[in-house]
Formats: structure tokens, sequence, C-alpha cells
């Protein structure tokens, strides 16, 4: 007997969704302020910076009616509200608002502020503030700008900790960006305190708790499976360090996509299991479109992997309430 294989027969492929991922609460509540603004008040309304670092949700909102600026002298003369982003602002910027009498509404992260808030209590209380993150990351330039210049100390790596120089050991803090890598973070801090041993830190860590989630979840899969993919746009640093946790915990197949359209389909001709995950101001309409993309390729079955839950909320800016 002749058995004959059909040529167009896909190959299987095991999809795992990694859970949580996806949208944050405070990139929900980002989101939700721009889209009540403009229902509100109708377009245009402003944006300084990107309200989230996801090209998908930025387009989206400006085909409703919101327009992105990088800096409030870009913005007219106007009464239309003028929103920032999630990522939080220096000081300088609420204040060049008040002064051309801005209807200024703040979508800074409630996880963000509260790092704010540690850095001028330090502050206040004569210590230095050192501040692991990126620099040049809107986040960082945000944190920074909350104290006079020179009072944050900006660390990036373990190596810049020996290029302090001179400083009151007795009087010094430590705080972070929200979207670091836990691992990388910890290997600082680690550092920070070897030499420093009073250096005072968060009475809770400031790497953020949907930040966290989604690098644990990808931890706990990504040595099971051939490649992962985490979907989420370039600039969004926690989607950057969701790739780069994949690769540290055994899985070098690791990519960033913005989209189906950044699929290179070379790297999965001998792909059986892929691991798909979200960045924190990803959409879950890209993970469809992605697991759309392979199920016209492959013969698709999916899992989802579960490594907690979430029910985090953050209310909207008082200004956007109802009632308000």
């Amino acid at each position: 007997m002749n058995v004959h294989t059909d040529p167009k027969a896909k190959t299987a492929l095991k999809i795992v969704l990694c859970a949580p991922r996806g949208f944050c609460a405070g990139v929900v509540r980002a989101i939700e302020a721009v889209e009540r603004a403009i229902d509100r008040y109708g377009p245009p309304v402003y944006v300084r910076h990107e309200i989230v670092h996801n090209r998908y949700v930025v387009e989206s909102l400006k085909a409703k009616g919101a327009i992105f600026v990088e800096e409030l002298d870009e913005i007219p003369d106007t009464v239309a509200p003028v929103i920032f982003s999630a990522h939080g602002v220096p000081k300088s910027v609420p204040a060049e608002a008040a002064a051309r009498k801005f209807f200024a509404i703040d979508a800074t992260c409630p996880l963000v502020t509260k790092v704010h808030r540690e850095a001028e209590i330090h502050h206040r209380r004569g210590r230095v503030v050192l501040l692991i993150g990126h620099a040049g990351h809107p986040e960082v330039v945000g944190t920074m700008g909350q104290l006079p210049a020179g009072a944050v100390r900006l660390v990036q790596t373990v190596e810049d900790i020996a290029t302090l120089g001179d400083i009151d050991e007795n009087n010094l803090a430590f705080v972070t960006q929200t979207t670091l890598s836990l691992d990388d973070t910890a290997g600082i801090v680690d550092a920070l305190r070897k030499r420093f041993p009073a250096i005072i830190g968060p009475h809770k860590q400031d790497i953020c708790y949907a930040t966290t989630n989604r690098q644990e979840a990808v931890k706990a899969i990504a040595s099971n499976v051939d490649a992962v993919i985490v979907v989420g746009s370039p600039n969004s640093s926690n989607s950057q360090r969701l790739r780069e946790v994949a690769e540290r915990s055994g899985c070098p197949n690791a990519r960033l996509v913005d989209g189906r359209k950044d699929l290179d389909w070379s790297l999965y001709d001998n792909v059986r299991s892929i691991a798909i995950t979200a960045g924190a101001s990803a959409p879950e309409v890209l993970v469809n479109d992605v697991i759309d993309a392979f199920g016209e390729k492959f013969d698709v079955t999916i899992e989802t992997v579960s490594t907690g839950a979430e029910n985090v909320f953050f209310p909207l800016p008082r200004e956007l309430r109802d009632g308000a």
C-alpha cells in the first residue's frame, strides 16, 4: 500500500501564551485618560510624549484626535487639554504648562509618582539620591527632574558605582526606574549595598508589579520552548527587558516584534513550540494578530501558562472622573 503525505499539510506548532501579559493598570489609565478627554472636550487633545510606548496605541489615538508633541513649546496657545504621559515629567513641565495657562492633566502612572515622592523625601532629609535606570528614558528624565540639578546621580551599571567618587555614605539613598530587569537591578543593588552598607532603599521595590509579573512568567516558560516572541515596540523599556529575560532564561531565539509584519519567518522553520508574551504597553489585539499569522502557516494548538493573576486598578486623573 502506498502512503501519500499531503504536501499542503501544515507543520504542528504549539503556542504557549504567557500570563500575565500586555496592558498594566497604569497603561490602561493613561490610554483611557486620552480617550476620555477626547470624548469630553472634543479633539484636539495634546499629549506630551507618547502616552505609552506602543506605536499601535499612539496611531489609534492620533486617529481619534490626539496630537503628540515632544515638548510644550510645540503646542499653540489653546484651551484644549494637555496630557502628560504615563512615564512622568520633570517639575519644569507642569510649571511651564501653568505659566501658559494650559488645562493640564497628569497621566503619570501612580507607581512612577511613588518613585518621585521617594526621591523628594530623601532629598528633604539631606540624602544624595542614586537612581538606577537608563539614561534618556522619559521616566528617568522625569524622576531626575523632580529635584534640583545634581541632586540625583544616575547609575546604569555595576561599573558606574566605582565612578561615583566621594559621596557621603551616611546620607545616601537609591530609587529605581519601574521598568527594569529584576535580575540586572538586583545585581546593582547588591553592589551598592556592599560599597555603601548604610544606603537606604525603597520600603517596597520600585520595579512595578506588572514588570515583575511579566518577567516571572517568561522565566517560567522560556527554557521549555524553541522560541519566544515579545509583542511590543522597540522604544518600550519593559518589552526590551522581556526579550532579554527570555534569552537569559534559556531561549536564545527571542525576538521583539511590533506586530505580525515584523515576524522573520526564517527563524521559525524548525520551531515546534513558541511562547508569546506582550509588554505592558502592548494591546492584546496585536498578540492575536501574531497568533493568526502563525495559524496561517502552521497547525497551531494554544496553551496558556499563568504564573499569577492581576487585579490592580488605578482611577483616572481627577479632572476626568465622572462628576468632575
